[in-house]
């Protein structure tokens, strides 16, 4: 995401597109959707109890990340969030979300910029194992503490993932594991990955924002109505239909956005109701203030083919706050905060 959007109350829209594998690799530093998340710092990973839904138990699966330096601050001159979901049916409602940094000079990453190009770049192989010799999940990609007993070689999350590869394939390859480490099946666990494109916001013209008409209008137009009755009406109106009509006028102009970045400024909620207040937002553990950096349009849920799968998760706004600080904390990850606003909750 641009650099000091917060400073300048800039709003960033972002988009998915397909893009080449190596362009979606770590040390490209990308803003993705879907696939196995592309771990910014390479040690210190959330392990699988802090990857695993609070309502249902199971593991959560990898929704995105959005690269989101602070230019200002030398610790964060990389800096990344990492949003999971719970898409085990009946649940499909937990949600946790994680910030890391790293400064420019790492134990992980040049300290000039990324190649622009995948000429060196190995194919599609999965990578299940970082530079720091930590082995991630064959079917999620996250922190990969138990193996496979028989051959040594494949490693997951827990059990949960372990019998889910072994019943699709790796029952078979496990006598064959010379190249495990670079080829894993297709789990239908995964969601279908895009990179994440951004690009400012325009400012909306009145002819092409959505009107909301001027309470003295109604009263004028309608008035044999009792005025307690246009009180009412009106009342109705700011609190429920405007926020409705703001929030569709606002993604009119570009109505594929997926994902909106502006940390600092308010979130663009899909309604008025189940909108958090200040007490509801918890501190972070650093004991600084959470403040609001970027949400998730519902959009996004056209390119999970969540049906096709069986899936059912379904959200209007997914609001997410991180330290207002941006603590430090090494090089490892600590969880934020993610409010859930849903579509059943619009007037």
């Amino acid at each position: 995401m641009a650099a000091g959007s917060d400073a300048a109350g800039l709003v960033e829209l972002g988009f998915a597109e397909a893009a080449p594998a190596w362009r979606l690799r770590s040390e490209q530093f990308p803003s993705k959707v879907g696939g196995r998340p592309a771990w910014l710092g390479l040690s210190g990973l959330p392990g699988p109890g802090a990857l695993t839904c609070t309502r249902c138990g199971h593991p959560l699966t990898f929704l995105l990340q959005v690269y989101a330096p602070l230019p200002d601050r030398d610790d964060a001159f990389h800096r990344s969030l990492f949003l999971f979901c719970c898409r085990e049916p009946p649940c499909c409602a937990g949600l946790r979300v994680f910030r890391n940094q790293l400064p420019r000079k790492n134990a992980f990453y040049s300290y000039e910029p990324p190649s622009e190009t995948g000429a060196s770049d190995t194919g599609d192989s999965v990578r299940l194992q970082l530079k720091s010799g930590a082995h991630l999940c064959r079917v999620c990609g996250c922190l990969g503490p138990k193996t496979c007993s028989r051959c040594k070689q494949a490693h997951y999350c827990g059990k949960e993932h372990q019998t889910l590869d072994w019943r699709l394939g790796h029952k078979h390859a496990c006598a064959q594991s010379d190249h495990l480490d670079q080829t894993a099946p297709d789990h239908n666990f995964l969601f279908p990955e895009f990179e994440i494109v951004t690009e400012a916001e325009g400012e909306i013209t009145p002819d092409e924002a959505v009107e909301i008409k001027d309470y003295s209008e109604v009263k004028e137009s309608m008035g044999r109505i009792l005025e307690e009755e246009l009180d009412s009406m009106a009342k109705h109106e700011s609190k429920e239909d405007h926020i409705f009509q703001k929030f569709k006028s606002k993604i009119a102009l570009e109505p594929e956005q997926i994902l909106r970045y502006g940390r600092g400024i308010k979130p663009l909620w899909i309604s008025g109701e189940n909108i958090p207040q200040e007490k509801d937002i918890p501190d972070c553990s650093c004991g600084a203030k959470r403040t609001f950096e970027f949400q998730v349009m519902p959009q996004l849920l056209n390119y999970l083919k969540a049906d096709r799968l069986g899936r059912s998760v379904d959200w209007g706004v997914l609001a997410v706050f991180t330290c207002a600080d941006s603590c430090s904390l090494g090089m490892g990850y600590t969880e934020e905060f993610v409010w859930k606003q849903d579509v059943t909750d619009t007037p």
